[in-house]
């Protein structure tokens, strides 16, 4: 599941634009000024909804600031004006892309699925030493290439680039193994278990009757 950090000074709009982004799948982090935003610019977050005029700023020079500062995560604008020149002024701050107000919801949501899309397939995804390199499908434990199949790499992967819980049916629905066959729920659990000594158990931990979630640390007990 992705998380959006949403940055929009108003009330009305930024809960409507929250329920439409969870009704979509997505978990949603808020703010509504630029303080707040820095504040809840976590590594959980995966692309940034951000308003151009903020109450104590600019969401362009935001942007810019981020940009300065080596963020490279997708940026969209939500702006009420839609004169070429604040466009393109947002654009070379660093910006993604943009929606100008009003807008259709449904619009925002693909320019938002499209921003992410672009961005995962290229993004390489860093956790507690382990890193996931999309391109070549490879997990990475201090520089060198777990022996993973297939689906224990689609397994790690949704578990690092999820920042809380991924219920077991959520992995069944989407986990195929090499062959195509639907993978049941006694086979995830062989999965898991080996993957668990690929990876070291401290970091895949058994939330009983929900799921699994990975662990930055080794200070949670796992199971099986």
């Amino acid at each position: 599941m992705n998380t959006i950090l949403l940055v929009e000074d108003d009330t009305d709009l930024r809960e409507g634009l929250t329920e439409l982004f969870v009704r979509d799948g997505y978990e949603v982090i808020t703010a509504g000024s630029l303080k707040e935003a820095r504040e809840r610019l976590t590594d959980a977050v995966q692309a940034m909804v951000m308003d151009v005029g903020l109450p104590d700023g600019d969401g362009v020079s935001l942007c810019r600031e981020w940009r300065e500062a080596g963020e490279t995560r997708p940026v969209l604008f939500l702006t009420a004006r839609g004169e070429e020149f604040d466009v393109v002024r947002g654009l070379d701050s660093g910006g993604n892309d943009y929606v100008t107000k009003p807008f259709r919801m449904q619009e925002l949501l693909s320019r938002v699925r499209v921003l992410l899309r672009s961005s995962q397939a290229v993004r390489p995804l860093s956790r507690s030493g382990f890193v996931v390199n999309r391109e070549r499908m490879q997990v990475m434990k201090d520089g060198e290439a777990l022996p993973l199949t297939l689906t224990e790499y689609k397994i790690v992967t949704m578990l690092m680039d999820h920042p809380s819980v991924v219920p077991r049916e959520r992995l069944l629905e989407v986990l195929w193994d090499e062959g195509g066959k639907f993978i049941d729920d006694n086979t995830l659990s062989v999965h898991m278990s080996r993957l668990r000594e690929k990876v070291g158990a401290e970091h895949i931990s058994t939330i009983r009757g929900v799921g699994y979630q990975w662990l930055d640390t080794s200070s949670a007990e796992s199971s099986c």
